[in-house]
């Protein structure tokens, strides 16, 4: 093995796990999930099948991610936030073939029990605050909060708020990066 797994961790045949890896006490990684490397899955995780984690991804505790979601690189899932998967789901009604897609997009930060919303995408960069309850696709670098979730700004690739001057320029107080804001989209400079 070329990754981490306490004794207390089941881990299913099938499923690639990349180097430098940790995986932490009572999780559970099902069949056919790929897991990247230098990822830290903490306590009473579970991967479902299906499920794709890109590189540097880092999960905290009690989050359970089910079939249909994507997490592409550096990407930070705080404790006991929630994925789901059906839109109407139903004990008696077997939805498996209506999963829907959610794409967390390299370097988003999802906080703690906060809720996603199956189908949707979380841009590159977002922060989506705890307890947030996201119900629409968020866009790259933006702040939502509340239930339903609500832009209420912008964050930098460091998770500082920015603030654009009147020609849409904004500097991150812990790196200096620079930002541009047109037309309700954030690029870096």
């Amino acid at each position: 093995m070329n990754f981490f797994a306490h004794t207390t961790a089941v881990i299913d045949e099938g499923c690639i796990i990349g180097e430098g890896t940790k995986i932490w006490h009572f999780s559970h990684i099902m069949y056919g999930c790929v897991i990247g490397n230098n990822c830290n899955i903490g306590q009473n995780v579970v991967v479902s099948p299906k499920v794709v984690l890109g590189n540097n991804v880092r999960v905290q505790n009690n989050v359970s991610i089910y079939e249909g979601v994507i997490c592409e690189d550096d990407v930070f899932l705080g404790p006991s936030m929630v994925f789901t998967n059906v839109i109407n789901p139903r004990s008696a009604v077997s939805r498996k073939d209506e999963y829907k897609t959610t794409l967390v997009k390299r370097g988003a930060s999802i906080g703690a029990n906060a809720t996603i919303v199956c189908g949707n995408e979380i841009g590159e960069f977002a922060f989506i605050g705890a307890g947030a309850v996201v119900t629409k696709s968020v866009f790259p670098y933006a702040l939502v909060v509340g239930n339903p979730a609500r832009q209420v700004g912008w964050v930098s690739e460091f998770g500082h708020k920015l603030v654009f001057d009147g020609s849409g320029k904004a500097v991150c107080s812990e790196s200096g990066q620079e930002y541009m804001l047109q037309n309700n989209i954030v690029r870096r400079k």
